[in-house]
């Protein structure tokens, strides 16, 4: 699970252009949105085609969506159970 959150913090990283930070430095716990990364909706969009591009992950629901980008570590979970690539 720790190789899949790095890899996910990297991504985020480079699909979000948040070159001003590093892996070590995100909290896989902090929130995504509004605290924590400060993620806006445009970056939800970006994250929702990272998943299906990335682990196959069709995400459909907007609330379903919510729940999942809560933080790193929710996603990492939901990625592990769900995942299709």
């Amino acid at each position: 699970m720790n190789e899949l959150i790095l890899k996910l913090k990297e991504e985020i990283i480079e699909v979000l252009n948040l070159e001003d930070l590093t892996p070590d430095e995100i909290d896989e716990n902090a929130p995504l949105f509004i605290e924590g990364l400060g993620l806006d909706s445009i970056d939800a969009l970006e994250l929702i085609v990272l998943m299906e591009k990335n682990y196959g992950i069709k995400l459909t629901d907007a609330a379903q969506s919510r729940d999942i980008f809560q933080s790193i570590k929710v996603m990492a979970d939901y990625i592990a159970a769900n995942r299709t690539k």
